[in-house]
């Protein structure tokens, strides 16, 4: 044979053998991901020709299959409709799956590796297996949070709350305002279901962003619980004595100052630290911030709260499905690499670059209840065949971090009660109850309402009960006091449901 001829054989052989690999790729390496891909249409057509499992809250399925008529068997409805839309997601004809429609998907569907039992026995009994998924979610506490959020006094248009059970991470609501109704893109009308996911998509207020996971904002006063434990750790005590005052210039700034919210709030020259927090005084937080601990400091305490990190709510721990923003406390500089006092001052009382979700201020309440222990938060408590007996998953509380030791977490719980008893939390009181919390006022721009927060906790026998955080944008005026309300309602709602009160 001679050289051109050896050449081209070689070629081809070469080509053989990487069309050879490609096939072996696609049909093994990636074949899961192409079966299940959102685009693949004759696995979506044949998806619908059985019932899909239920996702329950309290019982109550929240998403669940139908029987129709036309080329598909069934169809995927939301009894429950907007309330829950944010967390249960939809699972479209067209437009694939989102939130636990799309995390679930596989178990839903019966192609979970776990269901490999339940697939041997459909050849038996010719029953498709398929799952259930239920969630961590207290009913009266989900749809509270969305009825008082969306009935806020402030008429606040966009909001959001979430609850977490101290002890486990268990997410117990999760609301977010303005939200939708998933029925109108799960019709199997496509056009249809194609003509609502688009008008959703342009509507200016966003109703498809969960904004109790992923959107971010400064927390205002919430952010001195922070500080609190960060003065504890540098030495001081709930009655320690903090320089206060009605303003406070700090070093190398020209002129700049900070004030309290208003002339009444901590005039005297000095304050205890527990009155600090009671009446949110920023001119001894900014001033400690600043002279006393700095900005490494207060990031350390921050990024034990789990600032700096992105929790992941995904049973998986992948977080692909559901968007969870970081918090963070930001430079704390002006000048890349130079100590800023006033920046660091700010950010003490929770603006200039400090800025956190609303499931990140559950969880700091959280921690503090849970005597300093933040648990890693979730939302799927079980997953059940669809005899609803067999169980494949039940959730395992998992400690993520320690915030602070059980002394400082006790200080900070005592601090935060007084808010509620004595301070500007009054609107959470619950009868029987130790409830603490910290509201906050955060600016966020100087042509538009200031952000209305309030995170708290409830204790029962000292034992932590629930953890709340609310959030209303631009509320202006009152919104840290209406965010306290809510916050009071969504735990009455919870504590009535589990039966506590008496």
């Amino acid at each position: 044979m001679n050289a051109p001829l050896r050449r081209v054989g070689v070629v081809v052989l070469v080509l053989f053998g990487l069309l050879f690999a490609n096939l072996n790729w696609v049909q093994g390496v990636r074949a899961k991901e192409y079966r299940t891909s959102d685009y693949n249409g004759r696995v979506l057509q044949s998806e619908y020709e059985v019932e899909r499992g239920k996702v329950i809250v309290g019982g109550e399925a929240v998403a669940q299959s139908v029987a129709t008529t036309g080329d598909l068997k069934f169809r995927r409805t939301y009894p429950k409709g907007a309330p829950y839309a944010h967390l249960v997601g939809y699972k479209s004809v067209t437009l694939g799956a989102t939130a636990i429609e799309k995390l679930e998907n596989d178990y839903l569907n019966g192609n979970a590796d776990s269901q490999v039992a339940d697939r041997i026995s459909e050849m038996f009994t010719g029953d498709k297996p398929n799952g259930n998924v239920v969630m961590s979610l207290s009913k009266a506490a989900q749809e509270t949070a969305y009825n008082e959020l969306l009935n806020n006094k402030n008429k606040v248009p966009k909001a959001a709350a979430v609850a977490i059970d101290p002890k486990t991470g268990a997410i117990l609501a999760a609301a977010s305002i303005p939200s939708y109704d998933p029925n109108l893109v799960t019709t199997n009308d496509r056009t249809a279901a194609f003509n609502a996911q688009t008008a959703l998509d342009k509507d200016p207020n966003k109703p498809l962003r969960n904004r109790a996971f992923s959107e971010r904002y400064p927390p205002g006063s919430t952010f001195k619980v922070v500080m609190s434990a960060a003065m504890l750790e540098n030495g001081e005590t709930p009655n320690s004595v903090l320089p206060a005052g009605p303003r406070y210039e700090p070093p190398q700034t020209g002129g700049f100052f900070i004030k309290n919210a208003s002339p009444s709030i901590c005039p005297e020259a000095t304050t205890t630290l527990i009155q600090a927090l009671t009446e949110s005084c920023n001119t001894a937080f900014a001033r400690y911030g600043a002279e006393r601990l700095g900005a490494d400091k207060i990031r350390a305490m921050a990024t034990k709260f789990g600032f700096e990190s992105t929790p992941t709510i995904d049973r998986d721990e992948k977080n692909s499905c559901f968007l969870v923003a970081s918090s963070t406390v930001g430079s704390m500089t002006n000048t890349p690499g130079k100590a800023d006092p006033a920046a660091t001052a700010q950010s003490s009382i929770g603006q200039f670059e400090v800025v956190m979700t609303p499931l990140q201020g559950a969880m700091i309440a959280a921690s503090v209840a849970n005597n300093g222990s933040q648990m890693r938060p979730y939302l799927v408590q079980q997953l059940k065949a669809a005899d609803l007996t067999t169980v494949h998953y039940t959730a395992q509380p998992k400690e993520l971090r320690r915030s602070v030791s059980q002394q400082q977490a006790k200080d900070i719980q005592t601090m935060m009660i007084s808010v509620v008893d004595n301070g500007s939390g009054k609107n959470a009181k619950i009868n029987g109850f130790q409830v603490g919390g910290k509201t906050g006022t955060a600016e966020n721009a100087t042509d538009e309402e200031s952000h209305g927060w309030f995170i708290s906790f409830a204790l029962k026998n000292g034992e932590p009960v629930i953890a709340t955080a609310v959030f209303l944008e631009n509320a202006g005026k009152g919104g840290s006091a209406e965010a306290a309300r809510i916050a009071g309602q969504i735990m009455k709602a919870y504590i009535g449901e589990k039966g506590l009160a008496r």
